[in-house]
């Protein structure tokens, strides 16, 4: 396993991120393929053993029973200082006024239940899951500077946004000195290439680490275009970044598949290494829900396109709509 500094931080992560969206009570929330807990174990414990040892989940993902799994389970796998543990803030947790959102009342109630579910006194990395345009961000940068100064998160990053939200964010923390976000987690992958235009230039000038979500476009990019999986048709939000140019993305799976024949490797190593070679990427999230999952991952790493496979898998892509910020 490699490891990289996040952004201009002296924190040294896994080059892969294990996403555990995957793993909860699927009665809970609105993932109903999440993995209970018996299952979710053996892909925890399977990635400490490949060497990673950065972590990525959310208070939202099965109604908190994803932070519960994760942190009774890495608790028993590895030392608190060997994890570093990443979660979210931002989407409803309870009904009526002050379940959601990025107002100094939720930042500050639901750190402390991301805490007390994780089992842990901090997290390493507390993110924002998206913009709120309810919020003044200056109430929200300083709740999160807030939350930094009391010892419960190492650093602060945010998700997917507008590169003009993140750039005001950030000169906002530079003017008042307080705790600057160190990493931005959007939706990159080889059927959506909209963050190249100005997040990623944005992030490689401001030094921020970039650890894309869905980097395999949620397994598109891993099969067939015609093949069905019980997540993809139950995946709600998922059918939401799939609604147009169909024929595009059609064929960027279909040069996907076809060097993936020609190279003899499983088609998530060639879309997996694809986002490796950009400079700009410290670390994909990649999820597992299945053996072979992790291994795969971890073998893109040490695998390398050549210029002219890169550019016959950019080549089909046409300009989509923004997707993924909401």
């Amino acid at each position: 396993m490699d490891y990289v500094k996040l952004g201009r931080t002296g924190l040294d992560v896994s080059a892969l991120c294990l996403g555990c969206m995957t793993y909860g009570v699927p009665e809970r929330g609105t993932h109903p393929w999440s993995l209970p807990e018996e299952q979710s174990r053996p892909f925890l414990k399977k990635a400490v053993e490949l060497g990673i040892n950065f972590f990525d989940t959310a208070n939202v993902y099965s109604d908190g029973t994803s932070e519960e799994i994760v942190g009774r389970a890495l608790k028993e796998l590895l030392p608190r200082d060997e994890v570093v543990i990443a979660t979210k803030v931002f989407n409803r947790m309870h009904k009526g006024p002050n379940g959601a959102g990025l107002s100094r009342k939720a930042i500050m109630q639901e750190i402390d239940n991301s805490l007390r579910r994780l089992g842990t006194d901090y997290v390493d990395l507390y993110q924002i899951h998206r913009f709120d345009y309810h919020t003044p961000i200056e109430e929200t940068l300083e709740a999160l500077n807030d939350v930094v100064k009391a010892g419960k998160a190492r650093y602060i990053g945010a998700s997917s946004m507008y590169a003009w939200q993140f750039a005001t964010m950030l000169s906002t923390q530079k003017a008042n000195g307080w705790a600057r976000f160190v990493s931005m987690q959007n939706y990159v992958n080889l059927l959506y290439r909209e963050e190249e235009r100005e997040m990623l230039p944005l992030c490689a000038a401001e030094g921020i680490g970039v650890i894309p979500w869905s980097p395999m476009a949620r397994g598109r990019l891993t099969r067939p275009w015609a093949t069905a999986t019980a997540r993809s048709e139950t995946d709600d939000f998922g059918k939401t970044l799939y609604v147009a140019s169909e024929e595009a993305d059609r064929e960027v799976v279909n040069v996907v598949a076809a060097i993936a024949n020609e190279r003899g490797v499983p088609m998530a190593r060639v879309a997996l290494a694809w986002v490796l070679s950009k400079d700009v990427i410290t670390a994909p999230i990649v999820g597992a829900s299945k053996p072979h999952h992790l291994d795969d991952a971890v073998a893109a790493l040490s695998f390398h396109l050549s210029p002219d496979e890169i550019a016959r898998l950019e080549a089909p892509y046409i300009p989509h709509r923004v997707m993924g910020f909401s």
